[in-house]
């Protein structure tokens, strides 16, 4: 399911039929929306139009085409109005230099009035940007220090700007605008930055996708989105679906994202979640920030048995549904290996077409055996984490808690190169690596090599 983080239910054209168009999103896969206000007698609508509907939500606020209006009484409005239930966030307010509608004081004024109002109501801000970056960063730099988040919504800057706004520990929107071709930067900053920080909307009734540019806007179309988000990240939709909605109910905190998995699916591959134990404290490990990962909260209650293991695939459509069944939670999963090796074995008796292990190399040094030879015959792949060309370079971004790691991890895929199918190596590429030198490394033991991009989720 996806939300539609940015709508206008209570515009002309979309108010007048909101029953149906709100069916009509639900019919598309969109099971909440979320609608804006821009100004006082709007955001009682807002709210009104909320509390009408049970998936409908609404955010409080005065619009910079309209802040030469923002007064003391219109703020002690909105703050009333922002205690309701149904209300989620503060604006839409912030700065627009492109239309020029308003004094660029009085913008600035009400903008800098409303981040402070959100931030004492801990609701999130709604920022409006367009060609006033710097300005809106200033503001929005003092208030996240001081405890503001939020989101800026219909994004149109830069991917530079996009790491600014995301290292305060805001998020972006994305519109329909990402569908049209000329579009290039907003496509570059979807490939840039975490997905796990972006949302979309449809800023509906503007902005329709390229399909229904000749539609007025409205949250069903919020989709053709996320179909154009999927295709610049290599995912599925119903990936960038999952993982925007967790991010969104995640700020505003609406709905119940699931419970910790031990079967998830990313893409066309199901992903066992073996265990949350390490050998390694790899500096950028996202464990240590969030244990969601693509939308999947991976944070166990304790070590999975066999059974469990094969229980949580079954409910996943079983092992055959899927073009591989990979071994990686959000720990190693050889740590585990016992288990491994017997659930492998039964997934391959139930019709899996393909088992990769995704491992940091150790398994050997740890467990005091041949891990290689025992996964003959019964894993596929196995992916290793390189993450480093020398082993002082290893023992100072992956930080393990054994000797002799990096040779040892060496001699597990030189091994292992010469004996199953197929073996990859990774590497993060963490700022100030030298990529190319790990995927000489790689090369020189026989493996194939991957580059895995780094991304600093705030």
């Amino acid at each position: 399911m996806i939300i539609d983080t940015h709508a206008h239910l209570t515009y002309k054209g979309l108010r007048e039929d909101t029953e149906q168009i709100i069916a009509r999103a639900l019919e598309a896969g969109v099971d909440k929306i979320i609608t804006v206000g821009i100004g006082v007698e709007d955001s009682e609508q807002a709210v009104a139009t909320a509390h009408r509907f049970d998936n409908v939500w609404a955010t409080v606020g005065v619009h910079p085409h309209d802040a030469a209006s923002f007064d003391d009484a219109a703020l002690a409005r909105l703050y009333e109005l922002a205690k309701d239930p149904k209300v989620v966030g503060w604006g839409e307010t912030g700065l627009d230099y492109f239309r020029d509608w308003c004094p660029v004081d009085a913008q600035k004024k009400a903008f800098r009035a409303q981040a402070a109002a959100a931030r004492r109501l801990d609701l999130p801000l709604v920022v409006h940007d367009r060609e006033a970056h710097e300005d809106v960063l200033s503001v929005l730099r003092k208030e996240a220090a001081l405890g503001l988040r939020g989101v800026v919504h219909c994004f149109s800057g830069d991917v530079a700007f996009a790491r600014e706004v995301i290292g305060l520990g805001f998020y972006i929107s994305i519109p329909g605008t990402v569908t049209y071709p000329k579009n290039t930067m907003l496509k570059e900053v979807v490939a840039a930055v975490p997905l796990e920080r972006c949302f979309l909307e449809t800023d509906a009734p503007f902005l329709s996708p390229q399909k229904m540019r000749s539609k007025k806007n409205e949250p069903a179309f919020v989709v053709h989105t996320a179909a154009e988000v999927a295709r610049i990240k290599g995912l599925s939709v119903e990936d960038v679906g999952r993982i925007t909605t967790r991010a969104a109910e995640e700020l505003f905190g609406i709905g119940d994202s699931e419970a910790a998995l031990l079967a998830y699916p990313i893409r066309d591959s199901l992903y066992l979640n073996v265990t949350d134990r390490c050998t390694n404290r790899c500096v950028f490990c996202a464990k240590y920030g969030s244990p969601v990962v693509k939308g999947h909260d991976l944070e166990l209650a304790g070590e999975p048995t066999v059974a469990q293991l094969l229980e949580a695939v079954e409910l996943q459509g079983g092992p055959g549904a899927w073009e591989e069944v990979v071994f990686c939670g959000f720990g190693e999963p050889l740590l585990q290996l016992d288990v491994v090796l017997e659930t492998a074995r039964e997934l391959k008796a139930r019709g899996a077409k393909k088992i990769r292990v995704n491992t940091d190399g150790l398994a050997s040094l740890i467990h005091g055996r041949d891990v290689v030879a025992e996964l003959a015959g019964v894993v596929d792949s196995v992916s290793v984490s390189l993450n480093a060309p020398d082993a002082e370079t290893y023992r100072k971004l992956c930080r393990p808690g054994v000797e002799g790691a990096y040779e040892a991890l060496k001699a597990f895929v030189r091994q292992a190169a010469q004996t199953l199918p197929e073996v990859v190596v990774t590497a993060v590429a963490v700022p100030g690596l030298d990529v190319e030198a790990c995927e000489r490394v790689a090369l020189e033991l026989g493996a194939g090599f991957r580059r895995r991009e780094y991304n600093e989720v705030g």
